[in-house]
């Protein structure tokens, strides 16, 4: 491609509909994702034959999950990820955020603890207390993975570097995916975790991401030059920073807002618990009568 003719392709619902790849590494994708959606519903099935109920929101919230990454490495979007900056940026934008935080509360950890024979909850619950798994689900760690992550993705050569190598193109996908997981999990998941943050340590960490977005935004649409000159146009770059600073504020916000509700819900609870314990304690002792 010649840097000097390059045009970043406007995005034909065409092409999304029927753009699907077809490659063999998007295939085996494709049945690993398939995989783990049959595997969370036998897990759904094998409760409900011990009588046993699950949600059936955190059944909707797998799917849709599962879908959500369909989408964004599969689909027609994926056909624009190196042409079209914008639909890059929509598609790393259902990997690390969309897709994380529905599996976060399909909470896919604790239906395997439920749903699994007892040899099979000491091995998962092993791999849970695990020393890396400890480590990189650290809090400060888990988000440093996230922001360094778009940082260093956005604003380095690594951007352009990534477009000429389609498997590292590639990997960077599953990097976003699993890391979103690791970050969403730490702050909204309904899985056992070693860490327990308390509400204002979670919106600490959100809060930490509103300038990180920013100051993306802020490059990108304010950019003179391409992110990848032989890829996309300025134009593009811009138009991309744009929807990574909108969405990502928003995302950020929203969860903060959540997190918030939940909170107040958690501080409700606890006062009622205290009032009554303050009643049975105020409650006189009973004076025993002569037959006792």
């Amino acid at each position: 491609m010649v840097i000097g003719n390059v045009i970043s392709p406007a995005i034909s619902v065409h092409t999304l509909l029927t753009g699907w790849r077809t490659d063999a590494l998007s295939l085996v994708a494709l049945g690993i994702e398939v995989a783990f959606a049959v595997a969370y519903l036998v897990g759904v099935r094998r409760l409900a034959r011990r009588d046993r109920t699950w949600s059936v929101w955190r059944t909707a919230s797998f799917l849709a999950a599962t879908i959500t990454v369909v989408i964004a490495v599969q689909s027609g979007l994926a056909s624009y990820d190196d042409q079209n900056f914008s639909a890059h940026v929509i598609q790393h934008l259902l990997l690390m955020n969309m897709a994380p935080v529905l599996y976060a509360l399909a909470a896919p950890v604790t239906l395997a603890l439920q749903a699994s024979s007892r040899r099979n909850q000491e091995t998962l619950l092993k791999i849970l207390h695990h020393p890396v798994v400890t480590f990189f689900t650290n809090p400060l760690v888990a988000a440093s993975m996230v922001y360094v992550t778009m940082i260093g993705y956005f604003l380095t050569p690594f951007y352009g570097f990534s477009l000429e190598h389609p498997l590292i193109h590639d990997l960077t996908h599953l990097h976003f995916l699993i890391s979103g997981c690791i970050f969403w999990w730490v702050i909204i998941g309904k899985d056992p975790s070693r860490w327990h943050l308390s509400y204002p340590a979670k919106l600490g960490l959100l809060a930490t991401g509103i300038p990180v977005t920013a100051v993306l935004g802020l490059a990108l649409t304010g950019a003179r030059t391409s992110i990848a000159p032989a890829f996309h146009t300025v134009a593009d770059t811009r138009a991309g920073g744009s929807i990574l600073w909108v969405v990502g504020e928003l995302t950020m916000l929203t969860a903060m807002g959540l997190l918030l509700y939940h909170w107040m819900r958690f501080d409700e609870r606890e006062a009622m618990r205290a009032d009554r314990r303050a009643d049975q304690e105020a409650q006189p002792a009973a004076v025993p009568t002569a037959s006792d």
